[in-house]
């Protein structure tokens, strides 16, 4: 009876949680106070587990990922105001030329994002150019968010091996992995994320055609608008790592640098994390890690992480020293893109608080043993419980937290039990948090369609099958091959 009563607790917490958060209520609020609900059905003491459960694990996430999120905030910004995000859609486009519009607007999201770009700047940044390609080539602009959404959010956030995505850095401190864990399968994930929603954005497109639908009529939202929007705001600081408010302040450059000025700023990001992760930090000694004024923490422990803090400092150096004179103030652009970190790592912080308070309560060793007792070994119940958190969450990096938080050391047990490498373990849950947190409800998949100028009832069914679909096909794939053939 009281384990019934415990589950009852956190599901009205979650609930809570959903309900308010979609509704644009913050979830900085939300969050605790779901956690206080979920103890109070428990009879758990409150203010013990506010003060020490939630605010234990939502500060040790900021200590972790604070940098990140603050790094890639300021990157994107910068890549942004610097005109290299334009400059490499603008080439992209030029390129591939108005025959494959949608495959010039997808592989323009693709590189800016795998360099280390926030998804919101690429959002911001990669819809006007969709609009005027789309617009050109006569193509539904309903299309237009699935195309942004395949190209950066999916296989460049979960998938590719040494993306610099903060759901690929999330795994690293609990399995000692680095950015390019399972590189092979990660490959093989993208080439079938990339490929099937290809086909299917190009499919409908003929369709499209056939039947006489032409891009239609309206022109995108205005950025300081859509900014201005606090539901929106309250969504999407929860999904990704930047806060859109942050986007119209700072100023454009005039002019744009060469396509080699912007991409060198990217190449930089995965040659120095590359070299790193797999040459350099292995090399070092880093025994003093060991030691209690160091946190007493393995190497592996933090290695991915600093790897992918250097990398985006080198891109940063980079990018600065390359548009110096072009970035109209360069103060206001860096001040921009710090602010655009805070609210967003405070709320993924909230979500991890309240995950902990949950893992914490004796009700969820019912939840903890149904998701174990899964068929088909670690992978298939890391699979599902990070996207059940995921989706129930709107928070890939959320999700992938507080399922890692309460269960990662058990499925690290389980795979040193048959000698699974922790790489594969990491790949799968990346994966597995990019694919149900694009539901209807996520930051993200709202404020793509408001940049759009769209909606749900217009765009969100191939927004479903390319970020959905598509992943969880490349998910199954990965657990099949990493079942039968290990990591590779």
């Amino acid at each position: 009876m009281t384990d019934l009563v415990g589950l009852l607790g956190i599901l009205v917490g979650l609930g809570v949680l959903i309900w308010f958060a979609f509704r644009g209520w913050s979830v900085l609020l939300l969050a605790p106070i779901a956690a206080v609900i979920a103890a109070l059905f428990a009879r758990e003491p409150l203010l013990a587990h506010w003060t020490q459960t939630f605010m234990r694990s939502a500060a040790g996430f900021f200590a972790n990922f604070f940098p990140l999120f603050l790094l890639g905030a300021l990157f994107g910004k910068l890549m942004e105001d610097s005109g290299s995000v334009t400059a490499i859609a603008d080439f992209m486009s030029k390129k591939l030329g108005p025959r494959r519009v949608i495959l010039a607007v997808v592989l323009g999201g693709a590189i800016v994002t795998y360099g280390g770009v926030s998804l919101f700047v690429a959002f911001f940044v990669i819809a006007p150019m969709a609009q005027n390609l789309f617009r050109g080539a006569n193509i539904p602009r309903r299309l237009m968010p699935a195309a942004i959404m395949l190209g950066t959010a999916t296989f460049t956030m979960s998938a590719m091996p040494g993306t610099p995505s903060i759901q690929n850095t999330i795994p690293m401190p609990f399995f000692g992995t680095t950015p390019f864990a399972a590189p092979g399968l990660g490959i093989i994930a993208s080439i079938i994320m990339f490929a099937f929603g290809l086909w299917w954005l190009q499919r409908q497109e003929a369709v499209a055609k056939a039947r006489g639908e032409g891009f239609g009529y309206g022109a995108l939202p205005s950025a300081g608008a859509l900014a201005d929007d606090p539901v929106m705001r309250e969504r999407a600081t929860t999904a990704h790592e930047f806060d859109p408010a942050e986007i119209v302040h700072g100023d454009m450059a005039k002019t744009q640098p060469s396509f080699a000025a912007s991409a060198a700023p990217i190449v930089v990001v995965i040659l120095v994390n590359l070299v790193l992760s797999l040459f350099v930090l292995p090399r070092l000694d880093r025994s003093f890690l060991s030691r209690p004024e160091w946190g007493g923490v393995t190497p592996a422990a933090v290695s991915g992480v600093w790897s992918v803090i250097v990398a985006l400092t080198c891109a940063i150096v980079t990018v600065i020293a390359l548009n110096l004179r072009r970035i109209p103030d360069l103060r206001a652009t860096m001040d921009a893109g710090v602010n655009a970190s805070a609210l967003p790592v405070i709320g993924v912080a909230s979500l991890v608080g309240f995950g902990a308070v949950v893992a914490a309560l004796p009700a969820f060793a019912v939840v903890r043993d149904a998701v174990l007792g899964v068929g088909g070994g670690p992978l298939v119940s890391l699979a599902v419980a990070t996207n059940i958190l995921a989706a129930l969450t709107g928070s890939a990096s959320g999700g992938l937290t507080i399922a890692l938080d309460a269960l990662g050391g058990t499925f690290m047990e389980r795979a040193a039990l048959i000698g699974m490498d922790p790489a594969l373990l990491h790949r799968v849950a990346v994966i597995s948090s990019g694919t149900l947190d694009s539901l209807p409800h996520n930051g993200a998949v709202v404020t793509l369609l408001s940049v759009c100028g769209s909606n749900h009832a217009e765009s969100y069914k191939d927004v479903f099958i390319v970020a959905i679909l598509g992943a969880l096909v490349a998910l199954a794939a990965v657990i099949v091959l990493g079942s039968l053939v290990g990591s590779f």
